[in-house]
């Protein structure tokens, strides 16, 4: 069984979790600590919890699901694994922070480990990921699914009663819609583990988000 813990972080209250299982194996996703009692924190329940890193996961290549992949790769000598679709916004994003995120970044931020493609998988413990291609909020954006378990971590495609932007670079509304109609076939039961806010399921949605259809 999964032991998920939320860390909600940084000046846009971004979700990460640590998701980790009997065999002490974990996997980050979206590490978007920015300030140091965030970062602290989330180390400190790594170690406490006597858990083994294995994958620093992001959903897309924004910043703020980002932050503090320098943090993860110093502590533990991970490397962020991310869509292929989004390696350059996430390599070049340092030059948009000051103009989006209102703020400065004085670290370098750590290079790309692998690129993931829809044929991947995240093995960790007894457990795994597969990935589920969801572009629109970026051209990279992903879920990570769990089938075992029926969770799925959706970053900023699916929120509860609503979607990500599409307005900022790679966006598109066309493609959200697209990837949203995938998603639909998920169980109803399906607990989505969002970017940004709190968990839901693929059936409430169903029932009361206006941007998802069958």
């Amino acid at each position: 069984m999964l032991n998920i813990q939320r860390f909600v972080c940084n000046m846009l209250q971004e979700n990460c979790y640590v998701v980790s299982d009997e065999t002490k194996e974990c996997v980050i996703v979206d590490c978007g600590v920015y300030y140091q009692e965030e970062r602290k924190a989330l180390v400190n329940y790594i170690r406490d919890n006597g858990l083994v890193p294995k994958h620093l996961i992001a959903t897309h290549g924004h910043l703020d699901h980002n932050f503090g992949n320098n943090t993860i790769y110093e502590e533990f000598g991970l490397k962020v694994e991310l869509h292929h679709a989004d390696e350059d916004m996430l390599q070049n994003q340092d030059k948009d922070v000051t103009s989006f995120y209102g703020l400065t970044i004085d670290y370098e931020m750590p290079p790309i480990g692998k690129l993931l493609t829809v044929e991947d998988t995240i093995e960790f413990g007894s457990h795994r990921f597969t990935i589920i291609e969801t572009p629109g909020h970026s051209k990279g954006s992903v879920f990570f699914y769990c089938e075992e378990e029926n969770i799925a971590f959706s970053g900023d495609t699916l929120f509860h009663y609503s979607v990500g932007r599409t307005d900022l670079k790679g966006g598109s509304m066309f493609m959200l819609i697209q990837s949203l109609r995938m998603i639909c076939q998920l169980p109803d039961k399906t607990t989505v583990l969002p970017g940004h806010g709190e968990k839901t399921t693929i059936g409430v949605e169903l029932a009361g988000n206006p941007y998802l259809d069958r």
